[in-house]
């Protein structure tokens, strides 16, 4: 593709009249989009689905007779509105720059989403579309924390404000959840079948996730409601991968030198994708599987050998990686001590608890993730990667150690990860004293345990939201203590505690 010469032409917007003055190497939305409907309601419109679901819809779209498939997104937040106003100007069409670890580029745009509705702007037009007839599911990727969940207990959290609000007030929803019960109650009232509700976010049994909130949710409103809905709402789960980070001013500016057109919020991301959905739909369901997403019954072992390799790896890399003062993942993982840290962690303390799969070669998939991991042109922040690691950590990696426990197994490497995410937490500095840009429902808390470690060493662990019992299991409390005592000592550096820990692993 050739790259537009141009510094202070003003560019076109990219909108749908637009797509004719792409280069001819950029692959656009050649199905009439005038003609599609959204049968899915997508809440949650981050940069994830945008990379993945959508666009395996936009690859569906190509094929005839998919036209209500389109999707309509949604978002529920004050923060989604300039979102909002940039896929209203683009007709919300956007760019999706696919970076291959070899250098390669693939240049598309999506099409594949037709509406946004901005919730906080009309809250009734959101629960009428979700009524709507033509709507046949409801998708979410609302990040961990939002399906309201206690990490150590897995309980619903009904202390949570803006759940209060909901519970009272079910014709001004804020959350997923009231909108989500709002729109039932309407559906069974008049007959209608219900949607499917599917979860396309990391969390282990993401549908089975759902549901048990929803249902908790519901019981304290409509026990009749809840009785319909655990009998007749599907919630398959879903296990979904791509690596996609935030989009950058470099992102946005590539865009507009190499298709010539100006697009406020691009897209990049990896090659590598995956979907794997259990197969479970209330009111049909799109044919997925002819763009390369996979139905099967049971979806546990995809996602727990993701969750727990690949998510779990991630954090390793972030917290690790964000105290010795790395900013991305792939400059993490470049460095010969971290990927051999981050192997010996998925080998030895992971892999032992993941099943076979039938055609999955796992030590195939861990030599990818080091691949895709170390791709030089996506630059993962370790920020995003730490983003919300309360709600991600109990499930990616605290879910291992205590498995490893229970089957007296060494747990010193992730254990190395915990005490980190402590030292992370107290001190929000890396070693080199830089700022860390810490984002987390839990930071307070977080920071109220972790900054009395120098006076308790097991302190942070006495967090049991997050961490359960740890703090009374006596060989990883030892090793945790040795971690704090390397990590706090003056002077520490993380790499030569990560290199002690892998000579003791031998």
């Amino acid at each position: 593709m050739q790259h537009a010469q141009q510094t202070n032409v003003k560019l076109n917007t990219l909108s749908q009249q637009t797509l004719s003055t792409l280069p001819a190497d950029v692959d656009v939305p050649q199905y009439d989009r005038s003609k599609l409907t959204a049968g899915i309601v997508h809440i949650g419109v981050g940069g994830f689905h945008r990379a993945h679901q959508a666009m395996y819809i936009n690859e569906l779209l190509k094929k005839p007779g998919s036209e209500s498939w389109a999707i309509c997104g949604v978002g529920l937040l004050e923060a989604n509105r300039s979102l909002r106003d940039v896929l209203v100007k683009q007709d919300y069409l956007y760019t999706l720059t696919v970076r291959h670890p070899n250098g390669k580029i693939e240049h598309q745009v999506m099409g594949s989403m037709i509406d946004f509705l901005f919730a906080p702007e009309n809250k009734q037009q959101v629960i009428d579309k979700l009524v709507n007839p033509q709507t046949k599911i409801v998708s979410l990727t609302i990040t961990e924390g939002g399906y309201n969940f206690n990490p150590a207990t897995s309980e619903f959290d009904f202390t949570n404000p803006d759940i209060v609000h909901d519970m009272a007030h079910l014709d001004d929803p804020i959350t997923a959840f009231g909108y989500i019960t709002a729109a039932l109650l309407q559906r069974k009232a008049k007959g209608m079948k219900p949607f499917t509700i599917q979860s396309c976010d990391n969390i282990q049994h993401n549908g089975d996730m759902t549901r048990k909130m929803l249902l908790a949710f519901v019981s304290k409103i409509d026990a009749e409601l809840g009785q319909w809905i655990e009998s007749s709402v599907p919630f398959p789960n879903a296990m979904v991968d791509r690596i996609t980070p935030v989009t950058t001013k470099a992102d946005i500016e590539y865009v507009a030198s190499a298709y010539n057109v100006q697009d406020e919020w691009p897209i990049t991301c990896e090659a590598f994708t995956q979907w794997v959905i259990e197969d479970n739909f209330s009111d049909g369901r799109p044919a997925l599987d002819s763009v390369g997403a996979q139905f099967v019954t049971d979806v546990t072992p995809f996602e727990k050998m993701k969750i727990r390799l690949l998510n779990a790896g991630h954090s390793v890399l972030g917290l690790l990686g964000s105290i010795h003062g790395y900013a991305t993942i792939d400059e993490s993982v470049t460095d010969p001590l971290f990927a051999a840290y981050l192997r010996k962690f998925m080998d030895d303390e992971v892999t032992p608890l993941i099943e076979q799969l039938p055609g999955i070669d796992l030590e195939q998939y861990k030599d990818t993730l080091i691949e895709r991991f170390a791709n030089p042109n996506i630059k993962d922040s370790l920020a995003r990667i730490c983003l919300e690691s309360s709600a991600k950590l109990p499930k990616f990696i605290i879910a291992s150690i205590n498995e490893n426990i229970a089957l007296n197994r060494d747990t010193s490497l992730a254990c190395l990860v915990i005490a980190a995410w402590c030292l992370y937490s107290d001190k929000r500095v890396d070693q080199q004293g830089n700022q860390l840009d810490i984002n987390d429902q839990m930071a307070a808390q977080l920071h109220d345990y972790a900054s009395k470690t120098e006076q308790d060493a097991l302190s942070f662990l006495q967090l049991t939201d997050l961490f359960g019992d740890l703090n009374n299991q006596a060989n990883f409390c030892k090793d945790y203590r040795q971690a704090i005592a390397s990590l706090y000592a003056p002077g520490s550096d993380i790499k030569s505690i990560m290199q002690a820990r892998l000579q003791a692993k031998g």
